[in-house]
C-alpha cells in the first residue's frame, strides 16, 4: 500500500577491495547461517584457496564435495591415448562407477577401445541484419571474397585461436554465419566470442552498405543441443569403437553379441520415436561424472551428452560397437582446469596442461564406450534392477 515502509533485503557480503579470501568465505557462510538457519560446517570444510579462484566464481563461501570414484584400467588404442588409463568419475549416483569399471573390464580384455577425433571447432554466430534478401546474400558474396581478410582481423585478438572457415544461411533479410576456430587446448567459447567481435566490427566498418550485427544469432548454439552440432560439430567429433569376441560377451556380460544387437535395434526405433539426441544408452552419465572431477564446465553436457551409437553383428558372431560424439567440449587448460583437485585429477589421466586436450578427448570417448556396453548388457541380462538395488541405495 502507499506509504508502507519495505524493508530492506539484506545483501550478500561483498568486499570491493578483494573479495577473495578466507575471512570473506566465512563472513558469507555466517550470513546465510543467520538468514537461513542451516548449518555449513561441511560446505566451509574445503582445501580451496580462495586466491585462486578469481575468474572461476564470484561471492565464494565454500565448496560443493562431490565423492570421486576409480574406474579401470582402461585400454586405449588411441592416436593421442595409448595405453591404460584410471579414471576419476566424481558422482553420487550409486552403480555409476561399478558399471563403467565393467564395460572397461571387457574393453580391455579384448584389446582395447579403438579412438579418433573426425574434427575439432569451436563456434560464435552472428547474424547480420540486411535491408533484404538480396542484400544479404551480397553481403554473403563479399565476405566469402574477403575470408583472408577476416582471419587476420578475428586473430588479432587471440595467440592461439584461429579461424579456419565461415559457414553461411540466408533467412529473409538475415544472414547467419558460423564462423569456427581451433582454439587449442582450451575449450574456446570466450575465446571465438570475442575474436567474432573483432571481425564483425571489421565488416560493418569496411562493407560500402550500412549494416549491423548480433554478435549470438543463436544458431552456434551454446550450451544447447541441437541437430546442427549433430552435422557440423561442436568442440570434437570423435568416435570410440571395438570389436567384441562373441565368447567375452558372455563370459563377462551374462548376455549374448545377437542380443545385444537386437537390443540396439530396439534402441535405435525407441530413440527415432521419441526424438532423443542419442539413441545409445547414457553418456551423460560417465562424461558428467568425469567433466566434474576434472573443472569441465558442466553445463556444456547439455551438447557433449548428444551421440550416434551404430553396431554390427559379424558374420562369424562377434559384434562391433562405436558411439560418435559429435560435439565434445573439454579443455586441459584454462577455466576451471588449474583449481587444486581438478588439476589433480586431470594429472592422474597424464592430460593437464597444454598440448593434452586430444589425449583427453579421446579418453572421454573411450569411457563412454564402456559404460554404454556395461549398462546395454545389464538391461538385455536382466540385471539392471538387481545392481541398483544392491549398489545404488543408501536408504534403509
Amino acid at each position: 500500500m502507499s506509504g508502507d515502509v519495505v524493508s530492506e533485503v539484506p545483501k550478500v557480503p561483498r568486499d570491493k577491495e578483494n573479495d577473495y579470501t578466507n575471512d570473506m568465505a566465512a563472513k558469507r557462510r555466517s550470513f546465510m547461517q543467520q538468514v537461513s538457519g542451516a548449518e555449513l560446517s561441511h560446505v566451509g570444510s574445503g582445501s580451496v584457496d580462495p586466491a585462486t579462484l578469481p575468474g572461476n566464481i564470484e561471492n565464494y563461501m565454500g565448496v560443493a564435495q562431490v565423492p570421486i570414484g576409480l574406474a579401470g584400467p582402461l585400454r586405449i588404442e588411441g592416436e593421442y591415448a595409448k595405453g591404460d588409463f584410471y579414471i576419476p568419475l566424481a558422482t553420487t549416483e550409486g552403480t555409476l562407477v561399478a558399471s563403467y569399471n565393467r564395460g572397461m573390464r571387457l574393453l580391455s580384455e579384448m584389446g582395447g577401445v579403438k579412438t579418433t577425433i573426425a574434427e575439432r571447432y569451436m563456434q560464435r554466430a552472428p547474424v547480420f541484419h540486411c535491408e533484404d534478401a538480396r542484400g544479404a546474400r551480397n553481403l554473403g558474396n563479399w565476405i566469402e571474397a574477403r575470408f583472408d581478410a577476416i582471419k587476420a582481423q578475428a586473430e588479432t585478438t587471440t595467440s592461439v585461436g584461429k579461424l579456419v572457415k565461415i559457414q553461411q544461411w540466408c533467412v529473409g533479410r538475415m544472414l547467419y554465419l558460423r564462423f569456427n576456430y581451433t582454439t587449442g587446448d582450451a575449450a574456446g567459447q570466450n575465446m571465438s566470442g570475442k575474436a567474432t567481435q573483432a571481425a564483425c566490427e571489421w565488416i560493418v566498418s569496411t562493407y560500402d552498405l550500412p549494416t549491423r550485427y548480433t554478435l549470438s544469432g543463436a544458431i552456434d548454439t551454446d550450451k544447447k543441443h541441437s541437430h546442427m552440432n549433430m552435422l557440423h560439430s561442436r568442440g570434437a567429433r570423435v568416435i570410440a569403437e571395438a570389436v567384441i569376441p562373441k565368447e567375452l560377451i558372455e563370459q563377462r556380460m551374462g548376455t549374448t553379441a545377437a542380443a545385444l544387437f537386437r537390443a540396439r535395434l530396439v534402441s535405435s526405433a525407441g530413440g527415432m520415436l521419441a526424438g532423443t539426441a542419442n539413441n545409445g544408452m547414457h553418456s551423460a552419465n560417465g562424461l558428467t561424472a568425469l567433466f566434474i572431477a576434472t573443472g569441465q564446465d558442466a553445463a556444456n553436457i547439455a551438447e557433449s551428452h548428444a551421440a550416434i551409437t551404430y553396431a554390427d553383428l559379424l558374420d562369424n558372431g562377434d559384434i562391433y560397437w562405436s558411439i560418435t560424439i559429435p560435439s565434445l567440449i573439454v579443455a586441459t587448460y584454462g577455466g576451471g582446469t588449474g583449481l587444486a583437485t581438478q588439476r589433480e585429477c586431470l594429472e592422474m589421466l597424464g592430460c593437464y596442461g597444454a598440448d593434452k586436450v586430444q589425449k583427453f578427448i579421446e579418453i572421454c570417448a573411450a569411457t563412454v564406450l564402456a559404460g554404454e556396453i556395461s549398462l546395454a548388457s545389464a538391461v538385455v541380462a536382466g540385471d539392471w534392477v538387481d545392481a541398483h538395488d544392491k549398489l545404488g541405495r543408501n536408504r534403509p
